[in-house]
């Protein structure tokens, strides 16, 4: 029998609840997950693998990946990307002014949660009815949503309970067309307000500065998960 290996664990926090898991490295079947996701070119099959080996490295029984939200999903991709392979990545961006590549170093374990405005999550219809809100969990991450209605999707999502006075009402209890039937009918304003949040979840915030050789200071703000996955 061949020796069995020996993995470091490490405790990462997640950034929305608070909770603490133990997580262990990527591992070469990871790599190919990533590697195959990349070649693939498919942003769903991208996601998908992100997704895959964050829940793979997760050695705890009562992680359930798809209840966190996407930005925690990225938020732990960066921290196993640094504990398995390096926190310090270089990346090459071609600077369209002076039509030349430059060479930054990164540092993961800088890379931070970023929330434009912190914005009530309590959505009200009218005095007595409303509905709360959570961010979009990494439940939606590979589904498939018809593209003429993935803002609805969305929504439908991140809704918590539904109430009316003192009822209360579990989304899961009903069924998609009668749920994306209530998002169809809210009056403009309750969806501006579902806007407004959905405009300010918290994202991932690394700013990337440089000097060009036409001396202009020039920033770069990487935010979203496929921003990071190049440095796989």
């Amino acid at each position: 029998m061949l020796p069995k290996i020996d993995y470091p664990i490490h405790t990462i926090q997640i950034p929305s609840n608070k909770k603490k898991h133990n997580f262990r490295p990527f591992l070469v079947k990871e790599e190919k997950l990533l590697l195959m996701a990349k070649e693939s070119g498919d942003d769903n099959d991208i996601l998908g693998g992100i997704k895959q080996v964050v829940n793979n490295c997760c050695i705890d029984d009562k992680f359930n990946i798809d209840e966190i939200s996407t930005t925690d999903l990225a938020f732990l991709f960066i921290r196993l990307r640094s504990i398995s392979v390096n926190n310090k990545v270089k990346q090459v961006y071609f600077d369209p002014d002076d039509n030349k590549d430059y060479t930054v170093e990164i540092d993961l374990d800088k890379v931070e949660i970023y929330q434009p405005k912190i914005v009530s999550n309590i959505i009200k219809i009218s005095k007595t009815m409303g509905f709360t809100l959570r961010y979009p969990p990494a439940k939606i991450v590979g589904e498939e949503m018809h593209e003429d209605a993935i803002g609805t999707e969305i929504i439908l999502h991140c809704i918590e309970r539904i109430f009316d006075g003192d009822e209360i009402f579990i989304p899961s209890d009903y069924k998609k067309e009668d749920l994306i039937e209530f998002i169809d009918n809210l009056p403009i304003p309750t969806l501006e307000s579902v806007n407004e949040f959905m405009n300010n979840i918290p994202e991932l915030r690394y700013i990337v500065k440089y000097t060009n050789s036409l001396g202009t200071e020039k920033e770069i703000v990487l935010k979203t998960l496929a921003d990071f996955f190049l440095f796989r």
